[in-house]
């Protein structure tokens, strides 16, 4: 079956309301580059994100995270109630970068440089049956990833 033509995910857009400290935190935490931005916008863009003042991509690894900003934004996280994207999902490649994850998270956290809008600790890493091993943490505007080791041969 031919792939190339089935969806893919290109990016993965974050609002924050500080674009400083998502952009410093995602920077340091993923290790990730940042490739572009924008502070001019479409009409399109301007009627569904009123407000955005600036869009910066990171890429980390093959992932695109488009971080941006918009007037006015009330600081608060998504209602625990409410649809939302639960978690997004980052592979990594071995289980020691899940503890090393872990442990640069806490530091950055501990560092007192970055302002978190849930200052809850990652989980510890969990495995489940298939060998699969899975940590939950938190970025500075409160989104949840899990970032997961998944052994050759599973899922």
């Amino acid at each position: 079956m031919d792939r190339s033509n089935h969806p893919r995910i290109h990016h993965v857009g974050v609002q924050t309301a500080d674009l400083d400290n998502c952009f410093d935190w995602y920077q340091e935490f993923f290790d990730a580059e940042k490739k572009w931005e924008l502070d001019r916008f479409s009409e399109l863009t301007l009627s569904r994100l009123p407000g955005i003042r600036k869009l910066i991509e990171l890429a980390v690894g093959e992932i695109r995270l488009h971080l941006f900003d918009r007037a006015g934004h009330n600081g608060r996280t998504a209602d625990d109630d409410g649809f939302v994207f639960q978690h997004v999902c980052i592979q990594v490649a071995t289980p020691q970068e899940l503890a090393e994850r872990r442990r640069r998270w806490i530091e950055l956290y501990e560092s007192g440089r970055f302002t978190f809008a849930r200052p809850e600790m990652p989980t510890e890493i969990v495995v489940d049956d298939d060998g699969v091993q899975s940590l939950y943490l938190l970025d500075v505007n409160g989104l949840e990833y899990e970032l997961s080791y998944i052994p050759d041969g599973h899922r």
